[in-house]
């Protein structure tokens, strides 16, 4: 039986569905105001895996990512680069879209954007008006948080400890812990009509009125950064649930946030590592646009995006995921085993790994044992991975199980003498042939390994060729301040007949290669 971290109970819980054989996401996506960066990749590869890994166990499931295309820091950017905030938005949007295509996250049914709901939006505002929840000041609209006896169940915090909206929007509210539901326009900011008058919406609203048109007034799992327990989710929580009276999500399942390698474990003394509930320690070294992190379509140009998915499963998604681009190549150096499995067992099987057809559903993979020791050794790794990926999702622990799995098939290989055609018994290339299909069959439920990479060193011959370059650089340098120009010399005209260019600038020398 799957079982799931609940962070609404602080523990672990059997996973019953609302509606038995369907299951409903939602997973708070960007706000779209500059290019997207690693950290927005960790929620939709995440979810995409779990969505993947529920679909294989028998559940219909819709998944929905929503998109906020409306937003303070959207209108000051906007303003900042002398562009509508629609354009911003929609290049943003554009952005964010290859960015997670790349990553194979191509589960998601449904990408709402605020803008194109504000009609349900202020319908939904309306009815908390109407019950007493919710009222007008000067065209705004703030949620009454004295109304609601629940309101900090989530985050666990008592009204006396929350702060809310500063400057003029605090002279309006009733309480400094009321939050705005719908913002009056501003001159020059975008804006709709409303019966309170032009404006657009407040930040939490977006959510509670989109995932109940696409998911109903209660749905399954509620998903997004431990970031966002409070205010967004917390506020979520008490709109949703006032406006219905019914709970809004049964599970609220909350990823680590993504952090610079230098800055874990240098939290007030706290190793980042340990704290895997812990907000305030994973704030502080948390990857953000405005901490310049770099964007995610320059990663893309120098490692595979099957490494990087890789990377980011290969820790329990409640941690914290320690973070560099060293801890990427060293994910692309152990990828490395895996691709050289794939040839081998082409070149022994006659097949490409990549053509296997796995069992789509966990019933199905149940009934193909065979009886072989290799087929019952890799029933065992099958068990194994399944049992980590029921207790909430241990992605990490299943790659775990994968990199076992590999061992055992090359070992298997080896004993077997199976690089020798001479030696190969059809009954034994079959069996093995059966065991690559079981570690497929799981690979496939994380996303992994579904087609060959295009062109898998390319990222890594690009690092080699740089590296290279780098080194007869400093050679040339070190042949010019001891006046050895003749090296030097030689060196530029061999490169260039390779059709590499030399610059020599103030403290550095450039290269590049020639226009054909």
């Amino acid at each position: 039986m799957i079982r799931v971290y609940n962070t609404l109970t602080k523990s672990k819980e059997p996973f019953q569905p609302v509606r038995e054989g369907r299951v409903g996401i939602y997973l708070c996506g960007p706000t779209v105001y500059k290019p997207s960066h690693i950290g927005h990749m960790v929620g939709p590869v995440i979810f995409d895996t779990i969505k993947r890994y529920l679909s294989y166990n028998g559940y219909q499931v819709t998944l929905v990512v929503n998109i906020t295309d409306v937003d303070d820091k959207l209108i000051a950017e906007s303003q900042q680069c002398g562009l509508p905030m629609a354009e911003l938005a929609s290049r943003m949007t554009e952005d964010y879209m290859r960015n997670i295509a790349a990553l194979g996250v191509d589960s998601i049914d449904h990408f709402p954007r605020c803008t194109e709901n504000i009609d349900e939006i202020i319908r939904f505002i309306s009815t908390l008006i109407e019950r007493g929840y919710a009222y007008q000041a000067d065209g705004d609209v703030y949620f009454d948080v004295a109304k609601d006896a629940d309101y900090g169940k989530l985050s666990n915090r008592d009204r006396d400890s929350m702060q809310g909206e500063g400057g003029e929007m605090a002279q309006r509210k009733r309480s400094i812990a009321d939050f705005a539901l719908w913002k009056s326009a501003k001159p020059g900011e975008p804006a709709w009509d409303s019966p309170w008058g032009k404006g657009r919406p407040g930040w939490h609203i977006e959510c509670s009125a989109m995932s109940r048109r696409l998911l109903g007034e209660t749905f399954d799992i509620h998903g997004g950064g431990l970031d966002l327990v409070f205010p967004h989710h917390e506020n979520e929580i008490a709109q949703s649930e006032c406006c219905h009276g019914r709970p809004m999500a049964k599970y609220w399942l909350h990823n680590g946030l993504m952090q610079a390698s230098d800055e874990v474990g240098k939290v007030g003394g706290r190793n980042t590592r340990l704290s895997e509930g812990d907000i305030e320690s994973q704030q502080t070294g948390k990857i953000s646009k405005s901490k310049g992190s770099r964007p995610f379509r320059e990663l893309l140009e120098e490692f595979q995006p099957e490494t990087i998915r890789f990377f980011l499963l290969s820790t329990h998604y409640r941690r914290p995921i320690d973070y560099s681009e060293g801890r990427l190549k060293e994910t692309e150096t152990a990828l490395d085993a895996f691709y050289r499995f794939f040839k081998r067992f082409e070149r022994i099987s006659g097949q490409s790994f990549y053509s296997l057809a796995p069992p789509r559903s966990r019933t199905e993979g149940d009934r193909q044992a065979g009886t072989e020791p290799i087929d019952q050794a890799a029933a065992e790794h099958r068990r194994r991975f399944l049992e980590m990926m029921d207790d909430d999702f241990n992605t990490g622990g299943a790659i775990g199980v994968l990199f076992e799995f590999l061992r055992l098939l090359n070992k298997y290989c080896d004993e077997e003498r199976l690089d020798d055609p001479a030696r190969r018994q059809p009954h034994v290339v079959a069996a093995l042939s059966r065991a690559a299909t079981v570690f497929r069959e799981l690979a496939m439920t994380l996303g992994l390994f579904r087609s060959a990479p295009k062109d898998a060193t390319a990222a890594g011959d690009q690092r080699i060729v740089q590296g290279l370059m780098d080194l007869i650089i400093r050679i040339r340098a070190e042949a010019r301040k001891k006046k050895d120009f003749a090296t030097a010399d030689a060196i530029r005209k061999a490169l260039g007949d390779l059709g590499i260019v030399l610059e020599d600038r103030p403290g550095e020398t450039l290269w590049s290669m020639k226009p054909n």
